[in-house]
């Protein structure tokens, strides 16, 4: 029987919330679950909104107290340590976790019972906590990275310029643990619709924060020639600031709100097309996400109005899946929504070619398979 220990000590990720991070988290346990595992996770933060299919999973919580930066990194280091002990003492014979900034729990697993360690690495969060929020530790943030990388069997980095990262700050040894597997979608939960009667809809699902550029889509509504409404899934910081902008441009949105991932799918229900504007950056390698709506809005036969950066293109098939404009361009965005928003016909064409993409090779369970593909799971501790 493999049972596996799933790790989540980031505190800013509800294991059960809303999040992108909280569906990546999700559509792994489902998976680990498909192949017949056992599966307990160990985290920090539960969230609210556990699925059904997901509640009977069980979950060792550590708490991290409230405090200043300089304690809260502390409290993550020891919340580490603490639900490793934990997994070691319930005999896991995989463990998998999330990468985040002051955890060694994978590292102090592995060590003890010798078993396969999986790490998954979504962000370069170092740099991502230094330039966005504050890095009070950074010499702790870098020792646990580089032991959780030398106690990983794989790591499994979401882009090319995640795995360039992780592999410019761990041993030259390690570095050949390093592999790049995207994001991928529940084609099961997430299915096409017919679009709805009447004017046609443009959807945005994510967090409302700057990288995704949903100020550049609100703009683009605002210069539009066309008639189509806009429909914003989701909150975040740059929710308020987004609704005044619609307001000062006079620009009708519909504001949904943040949904539990189980609900996502009926909102996208009768759409006719999604978007994806992300704005330009000053280095390619800041476009190291890999976009989780975009699998969504493919997997919804949704043709993908979105910029052109990172991994976009090597997602969307310009003029057969979607359309590739210039990224902080509300115009170039206006125009391209305009035109398709306009030929229903290519939409429908579009439609089918995306839900094909989605469901080649996608699944989440084929993002599992790839990051233990060749390593044996069964066994004891």
């Amino acid at each position: 029987m493999i049972r596996v220990a799933y790790f989540c000590i980031d505190p800013g990720v509800p294991v059960f919330g809303s999040k992108g991070a909280s569906v990546h988290v999700q559509e792994i346990l489902r998976s680990w679950r498909a192949l017949g595992a056992e599966v307990t996770l160990y985290c920090t933060r539960t969230g609210d909104d556990v699925p059904a299919d997901l509640a009977d999973v069980p979950v060792v919580v550590h708490r991290i107290p409230k405090g200043n930066g300089v304690e809260r990194e502390r409290f993550q280091t020891d919340a580490a340590a603490a639900l490793a002990q934990q997994a070691i003492a319930a005999g896991t014979t995989v463990v998998y976790e999330r990468y985040s900034l002051f955890s060694d729990a994978l590292a102090r697993v592995t060590a003890a019972l010798g078993i396969p360690g999986f790490l998954e690495v979504n962000a370069p969060l170092i740099d991502e906590q230094r330039t966005h929020r504050a890095l009070h530790d950074e010499t702790a943030a870098r020792h646990a990275l580089r032991s959780q990388v030398a106690g990983a069997t794989r790591v499994a980095c979401v882009s090319a310029p995640v795995a360039r990262w992780v592999q410019d700050r761990v041993l030259p040894e390690h570095r050949e643990k390093v592999q790049v597997v995207p994001n991928g979608v529940n084609v099961e939960r997430i299915r096409p619709t017919p679009e709805s009667g009447g004017m046609p809809v443009v959807v945005f699902v994510g967090t409302l924060k700057p990288w995704h550029g949903v100020d550049s889509l609100i703009e683009a509504k605002a210069v539009s020639a066309g008639g189509w409404a806009l429909r914003i899934i989701g909150d975040g910081p740059e929710g308020p600031a987004l609704r005044r902008l619609a307001a000062d441009r006079g620009v009708a949105v519909e504001f949904v709100g943040a949904l539990p991932p189980a609900e996502v799918p009926a909102a996208l229900a009768g759409c006719a097309l999604a978007s994806a504007p992300y704005p330009a950056s000053a280095s390619s390698e800041d476009q190291y996400f890999s976009p989780l709506k975009i699998y969504e809005y493919c997997a919804a036969g949704l043709p993908v109005i979105a910029s052109d950066v990172g991994q976009v293109p090597s997602i969307i098939d310009h003029g057969v899946t979607g359309i590739l404009v210039e990224p902080s361009r509300p115009d170039a965005l206006a125009a391209a929504i305009d035109d398709l928003t306009g030929a229903p016909l290519a939409r429908a064409a579009m439609s089918v070619a995306a839900r094909r993409m989605a469901t080649a090779g996608h699944s989440w369970d084929g993002v599992l398979q790839r990051i233990t593909a060749g390593i044996p799971l069964e066994g004891t501790p």
